[in-house]
């Protein structure tokens, strides 16, 4: 394998998750409004929520237009909702509160190795202009030379500008690039299509099998071995 001197990291799904929110809604809309709304109808309302944010992310540009999506976001729970009780302001503080997202335990040990062996490292995914507080609220910061979000490059993973826009913060060609993310369109067609190698990273063992040549890992720790294999 020629020298990998960058790597790109998705974030959703490869370095951080996102907590199962409806639990910490329900909590967060009780807290607020002495009112239960149960498991099933915070599921439900943040499954709303949810596929909104996805359909409109990109519009989230910068952080005014991010807090304007946000308004929409928690609109649609609230109105999925549909308590009387629950005004926009409340819905809205309640949605925020209950989106939690961690470090997967593998992350951060993988950034670490990567810098001590000098590798650039840029976080490239399909997220609004706030991806830079999450990567930081997460101590992922003082390990990345960068992050691109799909919303700030004006398109979505698999469509090259957000894999550029990172080639351009690596400050390298794509043959000396490797990518590692969890999407087998985003990520792995995406990749490809820019000339850049990738990992298929399946924490579940659920997805299926990538096109040949691409290797299939199970954990951020096997990263090290694709690149440099003994």
């Amino acid at each position: 394998m020629r020298g990998v001197k960058a790597v790109l990291l998705d974030v959703l799904g490869t370095l951080v998750e996102l907590e199962t929110p409806a639990p910490a809604l329900r909590e967060e809309i009780e807290r607020r409004t002495g009112i239960d709304v149960g498991e099933a109808r915070a599921a439900e309302a943040f499954g709303v929520e949810i596929g909104y944010y996805l359909a409109h992310h990109t519009e989230g540009r910068d952080m005014p237009a991010v807090e304007e999506l946000r308004d929409r976001c928690a609109e649609e729970i609230r109105r999925s909702l549909g308590l009387d009780q629950l005004d926009h302001a409340t819905a809205r503080e309640a949605m925020l509160a209950a989106l939690r997202f961690r470090a997967f335990p593998d992350a951060l040990p993988l950034l670490q190795l990567l810098k001590e062996r000098g590798v650039r490292l840029v976080a490239a995914s399909n997220w609004d202009a706030s991806l830079p507080e999450v990567l930081e609220r997460t101590g992922f910061t003082p390990y990345l030379d960068g992050a691109v979000s799909s919303a700030v490059v004006g398109a979505a993973k698999p469509d090259p500008p957000v894999f550029e826009a990172a080639l351009e913060l690596a400050g390298c060609e794509p043959a000396d690039a490797f990518h590692v993310g969890d999407s087998l369109q985003g990520d792995v067609d995406g990749a490809r299509a820019a000339g850049i190698r990738v990992a298929l990273l399946d924490r579940h063992g659920v997805l299926p099998d990538p096109p040949e040549g691409v290797p299939k890992i199970s954990s951020l720790d096997e990263v090290a071995s694709v690149i440099w294999p003994a």
